[in-house]
């Protein structure tokens, strides 16, 4: 799925070889950002300790519960054949005209018969009370076809797996998204946008949500873990000497619950009035950071690290080595955890996401170098 800042490359390039070697001996894995969970899912896989994530995110915490929590795989194949079936009924009451541009010929339309629909499915969702993602992102991110898809798959997730089932439709959302990187914004409908957004509206939940189930159900834990919604700092109060920290905190000056709000939506079943060119809800129903700001940044990180090296664990810190956005850099975050820790660095390359880059003056993704830091309180 579209995620900023994932590790899945750098567990190919160094990280995960430092993890095999520095989990060996401990008692348990804490990972205080856990993102899309592909650190803790790495780890739940291939060590028999258990796993404790955190995020402040419940997106987050789903896609990361969905293999460290079971410890079994399962077929899908029953699951979902019930799952749709009920979907497919609550579509049957519930839905509205399948708009045109759903279809595969409307890729070939005129741009006037275009913008016609899109602004019908938009006018069309906003009347949905009893869909709310369709009430809130049907023709923008979605078309009709698929935003009521996501509700009916939501309000009709199977009791048994409901949790992978529900990871399964977020990074399906994720993928059927017409935006340009992480569902900041939706594509807009103008003359070079619009056959982005109009191919997007292509995409068929049901097959991704499918695939995406399948990928889930064929991975599991070795011991059972869990990943909650907390703050990273409180999490170090309950950290004990022979715990594994990894600490990979936000560098944008961004906050993330701005890119990732209608997947955060979908998690919860529901979402606020939203407004404006993202489709926002209103910032008090976005968690905030202080990772994200540039005036407590430093202070925070600082925080942390003093937390967890009280506790007596070792930890493992990635960032990015140059500058970020949010005022933090590579060699602060080197400085500030040698006040507690004896540091073992090391920089692979590593690409980043510029949170919504444009043709012209920033690319959407960057080369860069990341630090990897093996922690050891003095």
């Amino acid at each position: 799925m579209k995620y900023m800042g994932s590790k899945r490359a750098m567990l190919k390039n160094g990280l995960g070889h430092l993890l095999d070697e520095t989990l060996i001996g401990r008692n348990r894995f804490v990972d205080l950002f856990c993102g899309s969970g592909a650190v803790s899912s790495f780890v739940a896989q291939r060590a028999a300790i258990p796993v404790l994530a955190s995020d402040l995110q419940q997106y987050a915490v789903t896609l990361t519960n969905a293999i460290i929590e079971r410890t079994t795989h399962f077929n899908t194949e029953t699951h979902w054949e019930a799952w749709i079936e009920r979907a497919d009924q609550w579509l049957e009451k519930n839905a509205i005209a399948v708009d045109p541009a759903s279809k595969p010929d409307m890729v070939t339309h005129k741009r006037s018969d275009q913008l016609t629909w899109v602004m019908k499915t938009r006018t069309d969702c906003a009347l949905l009370d009893n869909a709310p993602i369709a009430k809130a992102y049907g023709g923008y991110y979605y078309s009709a076809r698929q935003a009521l898809t996501i509700d009916a798959l939501r309000r009709t997730l199977p009791i048994k797996h409901a949790v992978p089932a529900l990871a399964a439709l977020i990074a399906a959302a994720s993928r059927c998204a017409a935006a340009p990187g992480h569902t900041a914004q939706p594509f807009s409908t103008t003359e070079s946008s619009l056959p982005h957004l109009i191919h997007a509206w292509q995409k068929d939940v049901f097959k991704e949500t499918k695939t995406a189930f399948d990928l889930f159900a064929n991975c599991r834990s070795q011991i059972k873990g869990n990943a909650i919604v907390q703050d990273a700092f409180d999490v170090t109060e309950e950290l004990v000497e022979g715990d594994l920290v990894f600490v990979d905190p936000p560098y944008s000056e961004v906050q993330y619950s701005r890119f990732y709000h209608v997947l955060e939506a979908i998690a919860k079943g529901s979402v606020s009035d939203v407004s404006g060119t993202g489709r926002y809800p209103p910032l008090s129903d976005r968690p905030q950071s202080n990772y994200c700001l540039k005036t407590s940044v430093v202070d925070e990180f600082d925080r942390l690290m003093l937390g967890i090296a009280l506790s007596g664990a070792e930890a493992i810190v990635t960032f990015p080595a140059g500058e970020c956005s949010n005022g933090l850099s590579g060699s602060m975050v080197e400085e500030l955890t040698d006040q507690y820790f004896s540091v073992k660095a090391r920089k692979v390359a590593s690409v980043f996401s510029t949170l919504g880059g444009n043709t012209t003056s920033r690319a959407a993704r960057k080369n860069t170098t990341e630090l990897i830091l093996h922690l050891v309180p003095k």
